[in-house]
């Protein structure tokens, strides 16, 4: 990263250039780094069993892939981040997801 993180914590961290994704691949649980040029948008979910409320890691859908969250069902957001440079979408959830939805508002990447 060459920047300070804008937020942190123990699932993402956003800094001004990229989003890092920890625990993204399976089985290594290594991390996954996305410029944020190539976020076309961000949709904001309030989670139910079809958006991945339930999805601890992986896929259910094999359009959206989920880093590793194993207290997923209990967030109040989950963010689908839709990417130019990919057919998979990324969905992730946060510890903070007022802090985080205002920081994709800020950058322009909320969609709707």
């Amino acid at each position: 990263m060459t920047n300070n993180p804008t937020y942190h914590d123990s699932l993402i961290t956003i800094t001004a250039d990229e989003i890092v994704f920890a625990d993204y691949y399976f089985p290594r649980h290594t991390t996954k780094t996305v410029p944020l040029a190539d976020i076309a948008c961000i949709t904001v979910c309030e989670p139910t069993i079809w958006n991945g409320k339930w999805r601890l890691h992986g896929t259910g859908n094999i359009k959206t892939w989920f880093p590793a969250d194993y207290d997923r069902p209990r967030r109040d957001k989950i963010f689908i981040a839709d990417l130019t440079t990919q057919w998979i979408n990324i969905g992730f959830t946060v510890e903070d997801s007022a802090q985080v939805e205002a920081i994709f508002r800020q950058l322009g990447l909320i969609k709707g």
